[in-house]
This record gives C-alpha cells, sequence and structure tokens, in this order.
C-alpha cells in the first residue's frame, strides 16, 4: 500500500443545458448594465455571487468594471469575493483604479481587496492607476497602504511607470510618498 499523496484525476467541465447558458448571459448582462434591482433578486433566490464568465471575469469584475457601483456592493454583501482575478490576473481593484472610480476602490477596499495585490506581470492597483494619472485613487490608494515603492515583474517602479506613460499629476504624488 503506497503512503504517497495521489493527486486529484482531472475533472472535465460540466455541459450546461441551453437553458442554463441563457440564464447565465442574462446575469452577466444584468451586472453589465447595473441592474441592481434584478440581482438583488436573483441573490436573494441563491444566485452564487462568485458566478464567473468563459473568461474568468467575476460578477463583481464586471460589476466593478462597468462602475456599476449598487450592483458590485450587493455581490460583495451576498459574499462576493473582491480577489477573484479573471484569467488573466486582473483584479477588480486594478480594473477600478485603472477606471479611477474612488468610490468603487473604497467599496473594494472595504470588502477585503488587498491594496497591493499584483497581477501576474506583477502591476498594483497603485501602478495601474498611477500609470493614468488617476490622482484621487493614487491619493486613497497610498492612504490605505499601498507602497509606493513597489515595483512589477520587471523591475519598473510605480513612479517610473507612472513617468513612462506621461502620467501628468501622479508622480509628485508618488514622490511625495517616498517613491524612487
Amino acid at each position: 500500500m503506497s503512503t504517497e499523496p495521489q493527486a486529484d484525476p482531472p475533472r472535465s467541465k460540466p455541459t450546461l443545458d441551453a437553458a442554463t447558458l441563457d440564464f447565465a448571459h442574462r446575469v452577466f448582462d444584468c451586472v453589465r448594465a447595473g441592474d441592481s434591482e434584478t440581482l438583488a433578486a436573483w441573490l436573494d433566490q441563491g444566485l452564487p455571487s462568485n458566478l464567473l464568465t468563459h473568461k474568468g471575469d467575476s460578477l463583481v469584475m464586471l460589476a466593478s468594471y462597468h462602475g456599476h457601483f449598487d450592483a458590485a456592493r450587493l455581490l460583495l454583501e451576498h459574499g462576493g469575493d473582491p480577489e477573484i482575478r479573471n484569467d488573466q490576473g486582473q483584479s477588480p481593484l486594478a480594473g477600478a483604479a485603472f477606471k479611477g472610480d474612488v468610490a468603487m476602490v473604497q467599496l473594494l477596499l472595504d470588502h477585503g481587496a488587498d491594496v497591493e495585490g499584483a497581477s501576474p506581470d506583477g502591476k498594483t492597483a497603485l501602478m495601474m492607476a498611477a500609470m493614468f494619472n488617476r490622482v484621487d485613487v493614487v491619493q486613497l490608494l497610498l492612504r490605505r497602504g499601498a507602497r509606493a515603492d513597489a515595483r512589477d515583474a520587471g523591475g519598473v517602479s510605480v513612479l517610473e511607470a507612472a513617468q513612462r506613460m506621461g502620467a501628468v499629476d501622479t508622480p509628485a504624488l508618488l514622490l511625495a510618498a517616498g517613491a524612487s
């Protein structure tokens, strides 16, 4: 008898029937449109708050990226995970930072998003906000503990990334916060 741990057999993805697929598409469209009333009813009926699209985008990602605060709040209050990354390793926080959505960034942080969570290339939400000159988001992230001295996987600092992208205002904020 072997005492070696056995690997789980590979799992195949379940095949969904047409009605289930149609409903899933309606859910994704509902979240993208910010229809909080319909979403609330579905969540109250047991809709999983961490449902994913075929690209790995969570419902929280869809709501936050499209700027639908109430839908994102509902999902988070129903157990939606702000840390689920899509198939490209992007987080809802990084998407909201890229968009410059201060209220969404605050909501995600308040519900457990990691202020230092990085994508596979090492870019943090602070780096995304700084690169695209999202001043208010940079200030919020710094107040919430984002590291101004962080570097991506290639060794590029937040400050260097902002400068390379031609950001006008965020480099001064980063320097004041101790970036190099």
